[in-house]
């Protein structure tokens, strides 16, 4: 194994373990800052692999928009900030047992899919800058586009849900 490959072996586990952290604390706000790790390590990931536009993409998008909207939405709609036993539904053996499930079947998926598959990056410019720009700006405009009024969407629900004038009208209301 060479170095690359032990960081690259490291960071998986620690975007694992954060990712698992995100779904098994009590806390949501600690939850959101697992997310950032769990980010974070997925972009060093990509780094690791040289594709440097798309990790700067994760941490500008998902860290920087994703987990920020997240954050603003639990402080807009004043959601509890420590320990909440609402969070829990008492069904983590059944959670368990689908995630590892759906861990095997995508796992099984992509080695059989991709197992024998080799793309030579430096005769290519596919993994450039410019080759990804332009199979974003080609291909990917309409799902681009979708993303970011759907985020759109969820930062307005955020702030209509957080109002408090807002509500059915009163008995003396016109």
């Amino acid at each position: 194994m060479t170095a690359v490959e032990v960081v690259f072996v490291l960071l998986g586990v620690v975007a694992l373990a954060s990712g698992v952290l995100v779904v098994t604390t009590p806390q949501l706000v600690r939850a959101a800052l697992y997310l950032v790790v769990c980010f974070g390590a997925i972009a060093a990931c990509f780094l690791v692999l040289t594709a440097e536009l798309v990790a700067w993409v994760q941490v500008l998008i998902y860290v920087g928009a994703v987990v920020v909207l997240l954050l603003f939405g639990i402080m807009l709609t004043r959601a509890p900030i420590g320990p909440s036993s609402d969070l829990d539904s008492k069904n983590k053996p059944a959670a368990v047992a689908v995630a590892v499930a759906t861990a095997g079947v995508l796992v099984t998926v992509v080695v059989s899919g991709f197992g024998d598959a080799y793309f030579d990056v430096g005769d290519s410019r596919a993994g450039s800058a410019s080759g990804i720009g332009s199979g974003i700006f080609r291909y990917w405009v309409l799902p681009f586009e979708v993303l970011s009024v759907l985020l759109l969407a969820a930062l307005v629900g955020a702030i209509v849900l957080s109002r408090t004038d807002i509500g059915p009208p009163k008995d003396g209301d016109g």
